[in-house]
């Protein structure tokens, strides 16, 4: 079992889905935990939940507010930051005939929550990087893939993936390592209302679309946040100290690269 304590762990988007799965999992592993989120009531339900495990410190904030950003990370002072895992965002549709008004504003926007946020927070948190820590960006299988009707959702986890390469690069010499990993179909709200949307787009019930789903995974199953979190705690491990760079397909084989 990998050991987090005496470590510290940042998670955003930590008070539902993916992230409140893996603030457990590094709660568990005794990880001194800083968990974001913008929903104040359940992350503070979380974090009083994860105290029996030991330290854990919460914040809403809007990773979209600069300023936020900076005075959270002068109010944490200089204490160092083993793991950063970037794991907020949104997701919805986004259908290409859509003619809407506000259409290119809900584009932008979600490019702004899933990419632009990435940035800000860890160009924020650089001085706290210290040699031997690990950056993990939440990505998607949908990075990998094009999907009709959620182009700025799919656009946005290209991103990732590129900006994920591109820090490698950049934080490589201060021996910093980033990656992303890339989860198939999750039973979070998020992922079943976008199969909601896909089987009315299709004309089928939702049960047809999730076969549809299933059928394309070597194992027919979908995820549990709980899945993802031993990918999540080996890259920010000393064992994954080879990878960085590197966009891992987390999906019962839906994707094989």
């Amino acid at each position: 079992m990998i050991d987090y304590h005496g470590k510290h762990v940042l998670i955003t988007g930590a008070a539902s889905g993916i992230g409140q799965g893996l603030a457990r999992a590094f709660a568990e592993r005794g990880a001194s935990l800083c968990l974001l989120d913008r929903d104040r009531a359940a992350l503070a339900a979380l974090a009083d939940e994860l105290a029996l495990h030991g330290e854990v410190s919460a914040a809403a904030l809007d990773l979209g507010d600069s300023s936020a950003i900076a005075a959270f990370v002068a109010a944490g002072g200089d204490r160092p930051l083993d793991v950063l895992i970037n794991n907020a965002g949104v997701e919805y549709a986004t259908p290409l005939e859509d003619a809407d008004a506000e259409a290119d504003a809900r584009w932008q926007a979600l490019l702004d929550n899933n990419v632009a946020s990435m940035l800000r927070l860890t160009r924020a948190l650089l001085p706290r990087l210290q040699p031997g820590s690990s950056v993990i960006n939440q990505a998607s299988i949908w990075g990998l893939k094009g999907v009709p009707g959620f182009s700025a959702y799919v656009a946005s986890k290209h991103a990732v993936i590129g900006l994920t390469r591109s820090l490698a690069w950049e934080l490589g010499p201060r021996r910093v390592r980033v990656n992303a990993v890339c989860p198939g179909w999750i039973g979070t709200e998020a992922a079943l209302r976008s199969l909601r949307v896909m089987a009315a787009s299709n004309g089928r019930s939702e049960a047809q679309e999730l076969a549809q789903v299933l059928a394309a995974q070597a194992v027919p199953e979908l995820l549990t946040p709980a899945d993802l979190a031993g990918t999540f705690l080996f890259l920010g491990s000393p064992l994954a100290a080879p990878l960085t760079g590197q966009a891992l397909s987390v999906s019962h084989g839906e994707v094989m690269h």
